[in-house]
């Protein structure tokens, strides 16, 4: 959080062609929030995700904007938005799909955030 109480965007813009490196090899759980500008429910989550992205230092939060890159929105079967998914090693654990609460994310990801 800055001085001013809001919290800074830190969640890193990963593309189709950023995703193999960023994502799939990364060393440590990346979270992926598949999103578009137009879609109010993603710009919703947002707040949320930065939070976590603040607070939890073990775990790289990205996002993918879907009209630019949808590639890998395919591959992983995104068929509506916001859908976040977890991977580690390289592989989904975890998926989440619209926008749910704060409290709804760390419980699914428990296991990652503690």
């Amino acid at each position: 959080m800055n001085a001013s109480g809001r919290y800074d965007r830190t969640v890193k813009e990963v593309t189709d062609a950023s995703f193999e490196a960023d994502v799939l090899q990364a060393e440590t759980p990346v979270v992926v929030d598949f999103w578009a500008p137009w879609c109010g429910p993603c710009r919703a989550i947002a707040p949320i995700l930065d939070q976590l992205d603040e607070e939890h230092q073990g775990i790289a939060f990205t996002k993918v904007n879907i009209d630019d890159n949808p590639g890998y929105a395919s591959r992983y079967g995104v068929l509506s938005i916001p859908t976040v998914i977890l991977f580690e090693n390289g592989e989904p654990q975890e998926t989440v799909i619209g926008a749910r609460s704060r409290s709804y994310f760390e419980k699914a990801w428990e296991r990652w955030l503690s």
